[in-house]
C-alpha cells in the first residue's frame, strides 16, 4: 500500500510565531484515521519565526527527532545539554523517564523543520539528547541513516525504538531504492522537489504512507530532498 497524503489535507495551526502543520493528530487537530503510522506518532512541519521559539516544557517516553530544513534551532534542557542544529542536520531527544527542554530560533531568519516523534520500544529509558552534522554530499543519490535504533546502524544517532530516520538528495531523473520489509511502516516526505513512488507522485511537504512492501523505488521528478521514517 502506497497512500498519498497531500499537504493541503493535513492539520494546520498558525500561532503567529509558529506556523505548524500536522501529518498526524496533534494539539487541537484530531483525525481518527491519522493518529499514528505504526510506531510513528507525530510528524510536524513547522516554520518558527526569527527570534522566537518554544519555552521550557516537559516530555516523557517518546523519541523526538528534529530535522532542520532551513535556518537553525537552539536547544537547552534540564540535563544541562545545549546546542545549535543547522539546516540539513539532526538532533535527537529521548524523553525517557522525563526531560524539560526549550527550542528557540535565535537567528534573524525563519527556521523550518520537521519534528518527528516515534514511540519507544519500552517506557522508562533514561533521558538523553544529541545532535550531529551530517555531510550533505553523503546523501547524494542514496539514503543515509540519520538516527536509528536498529543494530546495523551503530554509527547513527541512537533512538530507543526499532526504526530509523533517513535522508537523501535525489537529482531529477534519478531513482533511489530503499529495502524494507512488508510488516514495516514507512512514511516519506519530500522537503523540497517532487518524487514518484510506484504510481504515486508527491510534491514538497506531501506525506506518503507505505506498508506491505519489501522495497520502494523513489524517482525524483525534480531535484528533491527527502526524509524517510522506517518504523515498526
Amino acid at each position: 500500500m502506497i497512500e498519498l497524503r497531500p499537504f493541503s489535507t493535513i492539520g494546520a495551526a498558525n500561532h503567529g510565531w509558529l506556523d505548524a502543520h500536522h501529518h498526524f493528530s496533534f494539539g487541537g487537530y484530531h483525525d481518527p484515521a491519522r493518529t499514528h503510522w505504526g510506531a510513528l506518532r507525530v510528524w510536524n512541519d513547522d516554520v518558527i519565526a526569527a527570534n522566537s521559539g518554544f519555552p521550557p516544557h516537559a516530555h516523557d517516553n517518546m523519541e523526538i527527532i528534529t530535522y532542520v530544513r532551513e535556518g537553525a534551532i537552539s536547544h537547552k534542557d534540564s540535563l544541562g545539554n545545549e546546542g545549535r542544529t543547522g539546516a540539513g542536520d539532526v538532533q535527537v531527544m529521548s524523553a525517557g523517564t522525563g526531560i524539560q527542554h526549550a527550542e528557540f530560533n535565535l537567528e534573524d531568519e525563519d527556521c523550518t523543520l520537521f519534528q518527528i516523534w516515534i514511540m519507544p520500544d519500552r517506557t522508562g529509558h533514561p533521558p538523553s539528547w544529541g545532535t550531529r552534522p551530517f555531510p550533505k554530499q553523503g546523501r547524494d543519490g542514496q539514503f543515509v541513516t540519520l538516527a536509528s535504533g536498529l543494530p546495523q546502524d551503530a554509527e547513527a544517532l541512537k533512538i530507543n525504538t526499532s526504526g530509523r530516520v533517513a535522508g537523501a538528495f535525489i537529482k531529477a531523473g534519478e531513482t533511489v531504492r530503499y529495502e524494507t520489509a512488508p510488516e514495516r511502516h514507512l512514511y516519506l516526505v519530500p522537503a523540497t522537489g517532487k518524487v514518484r513512488i510506484g504510481a504515486v507522485e508527491a510534491q514538497a511537504r506531501d506525506g506518503v504512507a507505505i506498508t506491505g512492501e519489501s522495497a520502494i523505488a523513489v524517482t525524483a521528478l525534480e531535484d528533491s530532498e527527502v526524509v524517510l521514517v522506517d518504523a515498526a
